[in-house]
């Protein structure tokens, strides 16, 4: 695993990186729909993981217009 691999961003990183305001980003999280980690009490995510839901999602939409 390289390090941009193992990234761990917090919630206004993901925002930043989502163009995605951070309630939106705390909201997705909660619901269980976007893929985080608790850690001491405030949101954790690992890019790769952040990569591998944007993927899904466009494949959801591709899929759709079929």
């Amino acid at each position: 695993m390289t390090e941009a691999d193992g990234e761990i961003l917090t919630l206004d990183e993901v925002a930043a990186y989502l163009k995605a305001g951070k309630k939106t980003v705390y909201r997705l999280v909660q619901q269980g729909q976007l893929p985080g980690f608790k850690l001491g009490g405030t949101w954790r995510f690992r890019r790769t993981e952040l990569d591998r839901w944007i993927a899904a999602q466009i494949a959801d939409k591709a899929q759709d217009r079929t």
